[in-house]
């Protein structure tokens, strides 16, 4: 028995052969849900049939894995984590058929976190790599996360949102369905977001939510060197400290020298906001979903 199965076992786990999980006595663990045998499953935990949680994953206690749900290898759950329950939609039942949930690896997700399944059967409700998802955060159904992203405590996402790689939400942030986050954008606590933030920016305040500046301890997670960080604040000067609407700078922006792969996201994620009338790129393609 290896180090990590023998100290589960003298905490009260129940002690299985070397090709299953450790699974505490007080566990419920449906017979069709496939746990790698490196998997820790710690007390008053339920996992649904159809659950596939992957090697190194640990479930401290009272976690629920509901059917549908995939989960990659090395996650921490922490207690009353709830994942893969029924979206929060009128008029669904219990007959209604849904989707899941697909988590990647090395996520950190914090006590009495909830994250619900797609609405819509084959599709997914996901949430990528390396992200650290802190006490009470909500992700509704159809979120996209991708990877290195924070959710401070009592971060709410409503349904369809997306957050891309590295943003930063800080405590009590709401976002409304269909806002789409770009990557390294950060909002301050107790922001509202009802519209698209581009990225690499700081956001505060709510109705309306306000660009404050660019997020410099962000650009440097994310690796820039000093000259990609340098056209970043150029091009923040010029969109949002100079008169003009934002979409008429943001394409003047587009037509100029100096114009690098960072700067295009910020002025591809404006132009692609401004195509619906809620700046919520996301909700153009509502009425498409089925």
């Amino acid at each position: 028995m290896s180090r990590t199965r023998l100290a589960a076992a003298q905490r009260g786990m129940e002690t299985r052969p070397d090709d299953m999980a450790t699974i505490h006595p007080t566990a419920v663990v449906d017979h069709e849900a496939k746990l790698d045998p490196s998997v820790v499953v710690g007390p008053f935990c339920v996992i649904r049939k159809g659950a596939r949680i992957g090697a190194g994953t640990v479930l401290h206690s009272h976690v629920v894995i509901e059917e549908g749900v995939i989960l990659g290898q090395n996650n921490h759950i922490y207690p009353y984590c709830a994942i893969g329950g029924p979206p929060q939609v009128l008029g669904l039942t219990g007959e209604t058929p849904t989707g899941g949930v697909t988590i990647g690896d090395r996520n950190v997700i914090r006590e009495q976190v909830t994250i619900h399944r797609s609405k819509y059967p084959g599709r997914c409700t996901r949430l990528g790599s390396h992200n650290l998802i802190m006490v009470g955060s909500h992700l509704g159904h159809d979120c996209q996360l991708e990877d290195r992203i924070v959710l401070t405590n009592f971060v709410q996402l409503a349904g369809h949102c997306k957050l891309e790689t590295g943003v930063w939400l800080s405590g009590l942030v709401g976002l409304h369905q269909f806002v789409t986050i770009g990557q390294w954008a950060y909002a301050a606590g107790m922001t509202t977001i009802t519209r698209d933030v581009p990225p690499f920016l700081i956001v505060c305040g709510s109705y309306p939510t306000r660009v404050r500046g660019v997020n410099a301890r962000g650009l440097k997670r994310a690796g820039l060197n000093d000259q990609q960080q340098q056209r970043i604040v150029e091009a923040y000067k010029r969109l949002y400290r100079q008169g003009g609407t934002l979409l008429e700078k943001a394409r003047t922006l587009a037509e100029q020298d100096g114009f690098d792969e960072n700067v295009r996201a910020i002025v591809e994620a404006i132009e692609k906001s401004s195509l619906h009338r809620f700046g919520r790129y996301l909700e153009s393609s509502r009425h498409g979903r089925t």
